[in-house]
């Protein structure tokens, strides 16, 4: 994989990294949408993690187990809050445990090659696709965490 590919996924360059939009968020926040938007953050990070590992495991389909999940429903939490406190980092590091293992996958496999299974796709189009979605959702997360208050911008961020 190369050392771009890995940067794009890993984020900070053009916006905050994963890491840096998940830090240090109050539990009692952590289930609140502020009005006007959709989302609670843990919605939102819920998503990207559930979205991710759907987009690993579609990756990672050579045995055919892969089944397609139903939109939206199942890409979205159904409750706005946590369901406990330790649910925020259990997310975190399932979203770090699933991109290492994409990660493996990059390193291991063709970038360009598409896939026999789904639609024309490649692991590179699923890289994009997972840096894309990413990045969008963190910058709503920061959003997010903006308007309740509990958004201190690292240098060079805003």
């Amino acid at each position: 994989m190369s050392r771009e590919l890995k940067s794009l996924l890993d984020g900070g360059q053009a916006h905050a990294t994963l890491d840096a939009a998940v830090a240090d968020l109050p539990f009692e926040l952590q289930g609140i949408a502020p009005p006007g938007l959709p989302y609670s953050p843990w919605q939102l990070l819920e998503h990207m993690r559930i979205a991710q590992h759907d987009i690993l495991h579609f990756s990672d389909n050579a045995d055919g187990s892969y089944q397609p999940m139903k939109w939206p429903k199942a890409y979205w939490p159904a409750s706005a809050a946590p369901p406990s406190e330790d649910a925020w980092q259990q997310s975190v590091d399932a979203i770090q445990a699933d991109r290492a293992a994409f990660e493996k996958l990059l390193a291991t496999r063709s970038l360009t090659e598409k896939f026999s299974w789904g639609e024309g796709q490649t692991l590179l189009r699923e890289a994009y696709l997972i840096a894309a979605h990413e990045s969008y959702h963190l910058g709503e997360l920061i959003v997010t965490r903006r308007l309740l208050g509990a958004w201190t911008p690292a240098k060079g961020h805003a």
